[in-house]
């Protein structure tokens, strides 16, 4: 009897042998992209220490799947492969399914990417990451046809099964704990803004604008940096390359010429195709963007250009707290990519007159076949009035799916957006007024800022890009509307985030990561959305309490901003704010 009690303990203990089954947890999720997988067959779990810990328990690895509400390869994945029951068994019976909404966790997101891209040299959405109990990233895929992701799943498991030694052992070698480049000397601004401009224009697009040959990103950090640079050290190629940009960016299919905003990218080097979600992050910033360059390239309509995408960040993003909802989705209430912007030929007829449609039939070429499944994107052009678009916005206002989560980082970016580019307006200063309260009592538990609020629930782990961009934006709101206690409370959460988060090896995202290869960072590289750590430097070179820190900042960055100028746009801008 004794024996047999041992051996049920030992059982019990291990946790494998009466583990209770999987369930999928996120049914009513106050996350929306959480919710949408909540009836998916796949037994989906939280991100959380006590998932991490289940699978040490049970021995399996987990099967971490990153996403976002308007994701459009996010929801491909979920269609064909995530709601396959057979794909869904694999998946239950021998991992640990965990969903990740990217804007929950950015701090696992970014280091997912990281790992992605030295694995496979790109990164991107569906980003589904296979990651030993340890804690360790093993394997990673972005989006794969079902076929070739059952494939996976099975050569993976057998895999782990029968050398899992060897699998760990690859996991924590492919974490890439490299010697941290030792501290140089920080760039001064020239430096920094010599070695940016050389490498930006090696990278850049002089056809068609931007940067790529594959597909086109508006990229708003670099903008801003050339924008700045132009200001400074006037150069025809340079302004020549800022006025293509901007202007294919606006007058193709980036923007929404009807409903306003841009979408977050398109798919081919031509500006032409989008993938039809649009951002907060990359709306908040192309209007600080195209307001900046309205002075800087003196183009007056870039002003205008800079006021359309905050009337569509107030109509289509707005929450009647004054906050700013995330992101609308690519598709419509009916499941349609691109549903809400698109037109069929019987539609414009019936909305247009026939002078006005005779002029949208030449500029959108609506005698060949509808470039997308749904109809014609409408867009700038030769004899096309400001009426033919206001008729089709109000015959058809758009009211796509929305992430109405309330992210404190990306509603520090609307607020300098509101404070940068919407100036004196009255709708504009009065909606800064609004979110700055929003972000100054809601935002905050008083001692520490709060990430996120999902409906009735608030996720309190704020991260570094949380503090960056909510203090950069109550900065902007204090110093364009004369407001000294929004500064004060900027330098505050500022200098809790380098106390929270820098470090004499670097920066870190965030407190108590349950990744193992995440390390501290030397440097932090701006992407779509801009370095943390280049924005804390802005603020700390107007306070002298961290003018320290921030020249260790800078000595610590120093390597790799001079080994890859290109990706830190933000050295520049700190340099020369």
């Amino acid at each position: 009897m004794n024996l047999l009690r041992a051996a049920c303990l030992l059982l019990l203990l291990s946790g494998t042998a009466f583990a209770a089954p999987l369930k999928n947890v996120l049914a009513g999720h106050a996350s929306p992209y959480l919710a949408q997988h909540g009836a998916d067959p796949v037994a989906w779990q939280e991100w959380n220490a006590e998932t991490v810990a289940r699978a040490r328990r049970e021995g399996k690895l987990l099967f971490v799947s990153v996403g976002y509400f308007a994701c459009h390869w996010c929801h491909v994945m979920q269609r064909e492969s995530y709601r396959d029951p057979a794909i869904a068994r694999l998946l239950n019976t021998h991992f640990i399914p965990v969903k990740v909404d990217r804007e929950l966790n950015g701090a696992l997101d970014a280091a997912l990417i990281d790992f992605v891209e030295r694995l496979k040299g790109v990164s991107g959405w569906p980003l589904n990451a296979f990651v030993t109990p340890e804690g360790y990233p093993a394997y990673a895929l972005m989006y794969a046809p079902p076929i070739e992701f059952r494939g996976l799943i099975e050569r993976l498991q057998t895999t782990w099964q029968s050398r899992r030694t060897e699998f760990e052992a690859a996991a924590r070698e492919a974490a890439g704990f490299d010697t941290p480049p030792p501290a140089a000397p920080a760039l001064t601004a020239d430096e920094a803004r010599r070695a940016y401009l050389q490498a930006a224009l090696q990278e850049a697009d002089t056809l068609q604008g931007g940067f790529g040959d594959v597909s086109k990103f508006p990229l708003p950090t670099h903008l801003r940096a050339l924008l700045e640079i132009q200001a400074r050290v006037p150069e025809p190629r340079l302004r020549d390359f800022l006025l293509l940009t901007l202007d294919q960016m606006a007058g193709q299919g980036l923007r929404d010429a009807v409903q306003g905003g841009f979408f977050r990218y398109t798919i081919d080097p031509d500006w032409q195709t989008p993938h039809f979600e649009k951002m907060l992050y990359d709306n908040a910033q192309l209007a600080v963007v195209y307001a900046r360059a309205a002075e800087v390239l003196q183009r007056p309509a870039y002003r205008t250009i800079a006021h359309e995408t905050l009337d569509w960040m107030l109509a289509a993003l707005r929450l009647p707290d004054g906050s700013f909802a995330t992101a609308t989705s690519a598709l419509d209430a009916r499941g349609r990519e691109g549903g809400d912007s698109l037109w069929t030929v019987a539609m414009l007829r019936r909305v247009l007159s026939t002078a006005e449609f005779e002029a949208a039939r030449k500029a959108w070429k609506l005698d060949s076949v509808a470039p997308f499944e749904h109809g014609f994107l409408p867009r700038p052009g030769l004899g096309l009035s400001p009426a033919l678009f206001a008729r089709l916005k109000a015959a058809r206002p758009a009211r796509p799916p929305r992430d109405d989560k309330r992210n404190a980082g990306l509603n520090g970016l609307a607020l300098s957006a509101l404070s940068r580019a919407g100036g004196d307006v009255p709708r504009f200063a009065a909606a800064a007024r609004a979110l700055h309260d929003f972000l100054t009592t809601r935002m905050s538990d008083g001692d520490a800022l709060l990430r996120t609020r999902a409906g009735p629930r608030v996720f309190k782990a704020a991260e570094l890009d949380d503090y960056a961009y909510v203090a950069t934006g109550l900065e902007d709101y204090g110093q364009r509307y004369q407001v000294p206690a929004a500064r004060q409370q900027a330098q505050r959460l500022a200098a809790m985030a380098w106390t929270r988060f820098f470090g004499p090896a670097g920066w870190r995202q965030e407190t108590r990561p349950l990744l193992a290869s995440v390390r501290p960072q030397a440097s932090m590289a701006d992407g779509a959305l801009p370095s943390p750590a280049w924005k804390l430097l802005q603020l700390a070179v107007k306070s002298e309490k961290m003018a320290a820190q921030a020249v260790n900042a800078s000595r610590l960055a120093a390597s790799a901003v001079r080994h890859a100028p290109f990706d830190h746009p933000g050295a520049v801008l700190a340099g020369l704010k």
